[in-house]
């Protein structure tokens, strides 16, 4: 009985029907509201060992709620070597993620940490504000360009200006 309902069990797992998402990731599908973004300069707070380093966010994880910041929280990653090609296997150092809850957008007048705020300009434009100066936070110029880039080779297999509808 016990050898079956463990089969059973294991069954379930790789279906995903008893799947139960690890806290991190059930906070993360809570939280509506985004403050920090790719491209924007922080400074990490709070009980962390890195408190007080600056730097530029790289990567924002939305699924897991964390960000991976520029210079910041370096931990050491293995390379694999290639015997036939030469290639020696070497350990680097590369930037861990943080809770985005450890870091706070710098203020562009004082360079300290601060809250925000979301203003509506009379333009009709959705803003940052900070809470300490009251300057405004524009989006970082790097969100205007994409991710990756489309891709702009011509094959054979595209349809030429002259079979294109009007």
């Amino acid at each position: 009985m016990s050898a079956a309902r463990a089969r059973l069990q294991k069954l379930a797992q790789t279906l995903g029907k008893f799947h139960k998402p690890k806290p991190q990731v059930r906070e993360a599908e809570k939280k509506q509201k985004w403050n920090i973004l790719r491209g924007d300069k922080v400074q990490v707070v709070g009980n962390h060992p890195e408190r007080g380093k600056q730097g530029i966010v790289k990567v924002v994880i939305r699924e897991k709620d964390r960000v991976i910041v520029e210079g910041v929280n370096l931990g050491p990653r293995q390379i694999k070597g290639d015997k036939d090609r030469g290639i020696q296997g070497k350990i680097i150092q590369l930037e861990r993620s943080m809770h985005s809850s450890n870091v706070n957008l710098v203020d562009p007048v004082t360079g300290k940490p601060t809250r925000i705020r979301k203003k509506i300009l009379e333009t009709g434009e959705k803003v940052r504000v900070a809470v300490k100066s009251g300057a405004i936070i524009h989006r970082p110029d790097i969100l205007s360009m994409r991710k990756r880039p489309i891709n702009s080779t011509v094959t054979e297999s595209c349809t030429s200006e002259d079979d294109a509808w009007e």
